[in-house]
Formats: structure tokens, C-alpha cells, sequence
């Protein structure tokens, strides 16, 4: 845990609106906060250090910071009251799919949290694995404990169908474990109560995957299916037919967990309609025992589906208390800005964007901050900090030299990692929020060390601030807009901008962000794609909060994980996810290029094709070039053409009228570069035809649209990195200011 850290309750906050911070301080001290302006995020000596400017903003302090956990781990509970605790007798079945073994207790269902408290009351009823896999039920007696526990552990990665029978009349607990394989044999221990079973004094919740209903508290990792309560003791024959879906007299509940899967609630289908909700956001739309193969959408298999995968580290929100806030006045300037926290010697900041207020625009140039992938890149715990001890030293080293921010997300990874990561049991990460500190969303993160190769070595955020530093360098007025605005407002929130410009890495966009580009970009809008590997992934939002976001790495990509077979379908939204070329919209029908190469983070320079300096439609762009060669420097990677490249495609969407103005050069294999695997067909043979090394290039490239419209792509996460070098004076910035001068008039 940090010192002192937070997030905001949201990334863009328009004027009129007030933004609530909630912060942890473990410091000791008393907390100061003030607002600034961020001018540069860059902590690279040779780019002048980090740059803010005070704001006369003020800050309301709500309460002052405290220290603070993270409730990390997902369940789910429901409200029993009347029901189990009016029982005697009962049965309880479940089906299991364990993933992670762990050196501590994982509870399945419990109802013994005395009050909320998270402590055992000794009463109600409990399910769970042991250290070593074995299923164990523990309940109270009016007189003392009872607990059975299975021989035989359960194989990870394997439904079983757990059956806890609770007889009072014999005064017998029973459970039973059937591996769901053919011919598996059920497994039997049983064990006589000394008293009569006490149900009455559990708590009026029941908690699925949680030894509490409050918190996350023992929690599981797998997949739960089809918890069901019968009022009884159910006989052998009538287990088997309630766990093939027969209609069994003494029904109390049965939670049917294909059911809403776009929300966090949890549906009762039982006669006592005790639905449910689910904490921390766990997988929703997976495979479930009956998966079959045949289906893989499970709006036409539902009871395939019927699962749900739960995290020991799921996080959808820190649920810290709101510490301070602000209130925007109108008028304030559109732009980049960060609260700024002290508490002694520890400083934190936390950045947001102030965006013009709803159906007005104070400039003709809009920003496109891409706050959703900020969000599903939040807490990249890079696997050369994990693996690399060279590298991690390096990391430090350099973070200490350049006065840099000094935490990294593999060291801190208490706040939830990136969907570039893996859940604690092997599965990747899905599911992320903006509610809760994001360590690579600050003011002077380093992504990479060694300046020598990479130079800055920025990513996202901060390297998002060179575009910005370059704008007001050359003094254009500019809004700030977001993605979030994008995806509620659509084209109405577009359309009397002049040019939107994106940063280096617009990646992530949801079905409503991209139909918004491209009614802009047809209806006369000036669209500048200044970045690499845009417009490539298809996520989904909570339709019900903000700052949810789901991705499923579906097949084809550069991709961290791949999604398991049969779960390409989003929970939220219920559509295919994946890659938008999979789904029928390749970038290259909204920016020309597409996705073809990536290297490590080391830039090269562009060649100007002869034949587009001549061509009079487009040799405007060109004036005062005379150089063949372009951006051979920068501040990332010291090239404008590197990292993750873009290419021109016909076949994909590239239109006929587009103009190849430069292509990139010189990307050494010692990066090394890989072609992306979707357009890979063997180690020798491409899709297009192209060889592999003719693959890896950076398209920069223009095309007009009828009605007025236009596009201007570079092709390349680098480019921006280009135009702070030398003082701003370099071709990149020259090229960049004909295009922008041309498009904004």
C-alpha cells in the first residue's frame, strides 16, 4: 500500500460539476491539496522536467484522509431472511470449478457472519475448501460444532456438484461430491450431530464465494453454477433430478446465474424471489458445466452460461470515503489538470480533465482523450518488472534520477492490475474500473528505462502531454474532450469541431465511439489519428456505472491472454467483442491504416514517397520540407515511426483515394519486430502476400471524404514523441502545422 494515494470519482468533469477525490493517507501527517495545470508530463531532464502551473481552484476538504484497505475480491449475497433460518432440515447443492489452491481456506457459501461483522457466530451453515482442495461443511448445533470433510481433493479446472444434506430428524450431515465426468462416482461422508442443527442464528444473508456478506473475506476463486435450498432432506433420486433441472417439491431458492448477466444482480428463480447482487464485479457470461461446444453466444445457450467466475483480487471500486472535492466554475479552461496531495515529505497526484460544458465548444480543435484505455492499461505491471531484475533496477534508478513518479505497479499491486495481466488463479483480467488509484495514470510515470534506447520511455498519459505541450507551444486554442462523452453524446459532441485530433494510443472504443468518428468524419469533420494500434479492440461499458470496462481478448490480436473458447461475447453488451477487424470495422475504414507490426519501444524515422510531394492534392503538407527522411528523433524512442506500427490495406478498408504520403524505415529485428498474428497465415506467408519484413512499416497517410471531410493518420504510438524534439523546430512539427493550419481554417 502506498503512503498516500486515491483516484477521482470519474476521469472528465465538465463546469457546474463538482469531482469528489477519495484518498488514503497512511502517513501520519496532515494532508495539503491544491489543483494545478499540468503543462508536461515528462519527466526527462532533457524535455525540462515535469511542468505545472497553480490554479486558483479550491479544494474542499470533506474529511481529512485516513488509512485505507482494498476490498479486493468478488462474491455475492443474497437475503434470506425467513427462509434458511426457519429450517430444521435442508439441503444445499452447488456446482464448483476450483482454479487456485491456496495456503488458506476458500469459502463456497456461508451464512455464519454474526451481524455483518465478518466474525463467525458459530451458527448457520458453511461450505468450504481447504488448504489442500478438500470440500468441508461446518455448521452449529444447539449444543457445539459439526463439521464433515471430503477424502478426496477436487481437481482444479473440474465441475463437481457439491450436496450438503442437513437431516434433524436423524440428526446426520452428509455431503456429497460428484465430479461432473462420466461415470464419476459420488463421493459420501457423513457424520452424526449430537444435537438438533441450529440454522436460526446465522446471518439473514447468504454469501456466495465470501465467508462474509459484508466483505470479502476467504473468498473463492473458480466458478460457482446453480446454488440451490430445498426445505428437507432430499432423497439420492431426487438430487440426481434436481441437478438435471427437474421441478423438486421443498424448493427455498435457486440462484440461476445466466440470468442478467449485464448487471450485478443475481436471480432467484425459486418461489421466494431472494435475488441477490454481486460485489467487485466477477465474470459473468463463461462456460459452464454443460457447455457443450455448440454454441458459443450465450443468448441462444443460456443454461450453457449458467456460470459465474469469481476473483480473489477483483476490484470494481476502492469504496474509500469522497476526502475532498472541487466544483468547476464555468468558464474554466478547458484542459489537463491534477490535484496534487502532501502529507511531509510524501507527494501524490491524481490527474482529470476539464471538458467544455454539454453542447458547446469553446475552440475549433478538439483533444480525444482516450480515458477508457488509460483505464483498461490502469496498473500495467509489466512482466520485465516481474521477470527482469536488470530492468527493475534500471526502472528505479532512473525514476530516483529523473525525479520521476516512484511507484510501479509490479511493486504495488494492491489496487488491481491491468487487463495486460493475469488474475492471481491464471485467468486473465477482463474487468476493470477507474475507481481506484491507477499508478501509470500520473504525472511523470516511466513505462520504460534506459533513455539511451527508449528515450523518456512514455506511455498513455504521459506521453499523451507532448501532443498537448506542442499545441500550446504553437498556440492553438484547443478543448479537451473524452472519450466518455463520446460514447454517451455521440456525434452531437463532434460536430461543430473543425478538427478532433487523437493522442498516441486510441485503442479502445466501444460500437458508439466509432460510429460517432465516422458520422464526423462524413459529415465534414476534419479527423487527425496522430497515434499506432487505434481503433483495435471492441469493449463494452456497465450500462448502470461509470468507469466499468470489459474486454474479451477474443481470438486474433496482440493480445496479453486469450479469452477461453466460447466466452467472446461481452456480458455487458451481450456482442461479439475482440478485435473491431472481427467484427466487420478494421480501422482502416475509419483512419486508412490499421494495426500490422510491433517492436519494442524504439523509433524510427519516415520517408517521404516522391510521388505524394508532387501530387498537388496533397504537397501543401510538405512546404518548407525539403528532407527525404522525416522524425528521426523524438522524446519516444527517439523516432517518430516506432513501437506499434500502421499500414495501408485495400482489402481492409483503405480507401481508393488515400494517399501514401510517407512510410516508415529502418525497424531493426534486434527490437525485435513481430507481424500481428491476424495477419499471419504460416512463418513464411502473410495474408496480404507481404513478406513479414515488408509488413513492418508505418503508413502516414491522408484521404479526403465527400462532403468535406478529411483524414490524416501517422500510423505510429511514437509520432507525438517527435514534436517537443529541438524546441518544437523539426519537420514532424512542421509537417503536423501545415496539416492542422489547413484543417482548422
Amino acid at each position: 500500500m502506498l503512503p498516500l494515494t486515491g483516484y477521482a470519482d470519474r476521469l472528465p468533469v465538465r463546469p457546474g460539476e463538482t469531482l469528489h477525490f477519495h484518498t488514503a493517507n497512511a502517513t501520519g501527517e496532515k494532508v495539503s491539496a491544491h489543483i494545478v495545470r499540468v503543462l508536461c508530463a515528462d519527466p526527462n531532464p532533457l524535455i525540462g522536467g515535469v511542468k505545472t502551473e497553480p490554479t486558483a481552484l479550491p479544494v474542499v476538504t470533506l474529511i481529512e484522509p485516513k488509512p485505507e484497505t482494498v476490498p479486493s475480491g468478488s462474491y455475492a449475497i443474497a437475503d434470506i431472511e425467513g427462509t434458511l433460518q426457519a429450517l430444521n432440515s435442508v439441503t444445499f447443492t452447488i456446482r464448483i470449478y476450483p482454479t487456485l489452491k491456496l495456503p488458506r481456506r476458500q469459502v463456497i457459501m456461508s451464512n455464519r457472519d454474526h451481524g455483518g461483522s465478518g466474525h463467525d457466530s458459530g451458527r448457520g451453515i458453511e461450505l468450504e475448501l481447504t488448504t489442500d482442495l478438500k470440500p468441508r461443511i461446518r455448521i452449529g448445533t444447539h449444543s457445539d460444532q459439526a463439521s464433515v470433510e471430503c477424502t478426496t481433493p477436487l481437481e482444479l479446472h473440474t465441475w463437481s456438484t457439491l450436496t450438503v444434506l442437513v437431516d434433524a430428524k436423524s440428526k446426520t450431515l452428509t455431503l456429497n461430491v460428484t465430479p461432473n465426468k462420466p461415470h464419476a462416482q459420488t463421493t459420501t461422508t457423513s457424520a452424526n450431530l449430537s444435537s438438533t442443527p441450529d440454522l436460526n442464528h446465522g446471518s439473514r444473508r447468504v454469501s456466495f464465494a465470501s465467508a462474509s456478506d459484508t466483505a470479502p473475506i476467504d473468498t473463492f476463486n473458480g466458478r460457482l453454477e446453480r446454488p440451490m435450498i430445498f426445505d428437507r432432506a432430499l432423497s439420492s433420486d431426487e438430487i440426481t433430478r434436481a441437478s438435471h433441472g427437474d421441478n423438486i417439491p421443498g424448493l427455498v431458492a435457486a440462484w440461476d446465474f445466466s440470468r442478467d448477466m449485464h448487471t450485478n444482480r443475481i436471480i432467484d428463480i425459486g418461489p421466494n424471489s431472494r435475488h441477490g447482487e454481486l460485489i467487485n464485479t466477477p465474470t459473468r457470461a463463461v462456460r459452464s458445466s454443460s457447455w457443450s461446444g455448440h454454441e458459443h453466444c450465450f443468448r441462444h445457450a443460456p443454461d450453457q452460461y449458467a456460470a459465474i467466475h469469481f476473483h480473489d483480487d477483483d476490484l470494481d471500486d476502492c469504496r474509500w470515503p469522497a476526502t475532498h472535492a472541487i466544483t468547476i466554475p464555468q468558464n474554466f479552461k478547458s484542459d489537463a489538470y491534477a490535484l496534487i496531495l502532501k502529507a511531509g515529505d510524501t507527494e501524490e497526484n491524481i490527474p482529470f480533465f476539464v471538458v467544455p460544458p454539454k453542447g458547446k465548444t469553446t475552440a475549433k480543435i478538439a483533444v480525444l482523450v482516450s480515458t477508457y484505455t488509460y483505464t483498461v492499461y490502469g496498473n500495467h505491471a509489466r512482466p520485465e518488472w516481474m521477470l527482469d531484475e536488470k530492468w527493475r533496477a534500471a526502472w528505479i534508478a532512473q525514476s530516483q534520477d529523473w525525479n520521476a513518479y516512484p511507484y510501479n505497479p509490479g511493486q504495488h499491486r494492491d489496487y488491481g492490475l491491468s487487463t495486460y495481466n493475469y488474475h492471481t488463479d491464471g485467468s486473465g483480467i477482463g474487468l476493470v474500473s477507474w475507481r481506484r488509484p491507477m499508478l501509470n495514470l500520473r504525472i511523470g510515470y516511466l513505462t520504460y528505462p534506459y533513455p539511451d534506447i527508449r528515450a523518456s520511455g512514455l506511455r498513455h498519459y504521459p506521453a499523451d502531454s507532448h501532443l498537448l505541450m506542442w499545441l500550446a507551444h504553437k498556440g492553438y486554442d484547443v478543448d479537451l474532450i473524452t472519450d466518455f462523452e463520446l460514447h454517451h453524446e455521440g456525434l452531437d459532441l463532434l460536430k461543430n469541431y473543425k478538427v478532433v485530433v487523437t493522442g498516441s494510443h486510441p485503442e479502445y472504443h466501444t460500437p458508439q465511439m466509432l460510429d460517432a468518428l465516422e458520422s464526423y468524419r462524413d459529415s465534414g469533420g476534419r479527423l487527425m489519428y496522430l497515434g499506432g494500434n487505434g481503433f483495435y479492440w471492441k469493449i463494452a461499458l456497465d450500462p448502470s456505472r461509470d468507469g466499468l470496462v470489459e474486454i474479451r481478448r477474443a481470438e486474433g490480436g496482440i493480445r496479453a491472454w486469450a479469452a477461453e473458447p466460447g466466452e467472446y461475447y461481452n456480458q455487458y453488451d451481450a456482442e461479439y467483442g475482440g478485435l473491431w477487424r472481427r467484427n466487420a470495422r478494421p480501422p482502416q475504414k475509419l483512419v486508412g491504416i490499421g494495426f500490422t507490426a510491433q517492436g519494442n519501444f524504439v523509433g524510427s524515422h519516415y520517408r517521404i514517397k516522391p510521388d505524394a510531394r508532387s501530387n498537388p492534392i496533397v504537397s501543401w503538407i510538405f512546404d518548407g520540407i525539403s528532407a527525404d527522411t522525416i522524425g528521426g528523433d523524438g522524446f519516444s524512442g527517439h523516432g517518430a515511426a516506432g513501437f506499434e506500427l500502421d499500414r495501408a490495406d485495400k482489402r481492409l478498408g483503405t480507401p481508393d483515394n488515400a494517399v501514401i504520403l510517407a512510410s516508415s524505415e529502418n525497424h531493426p529485428p534486434e527490437a525485435p519486430w513481430v507481424v500481428v498474428p491476424e495477419e499471419q497465415l504460416t512463418h513464411i506467408t502473410t495474408i496480404s502476400g507481404e513478406t513479414h519484413k515488408q509488413l513492418i512499416r508505418a503508413d502516414m497517410l491522408y484521404f479526403d471524404v465527400p462532403g468535406g471531410g478529411a483524414v490524416f493518420a501517422t500510423g505510429s504510438i511514437t509520432f507525438c514523441g517527435a514534436l517537443p524534439h529541438n524546441n518544437f523546430d523539426n519537420d514532424i512539427s512542421h509537417l503536423l502545422t501545415n496539416i492542422l493550419n489547413r484543417f482548422s481554417t
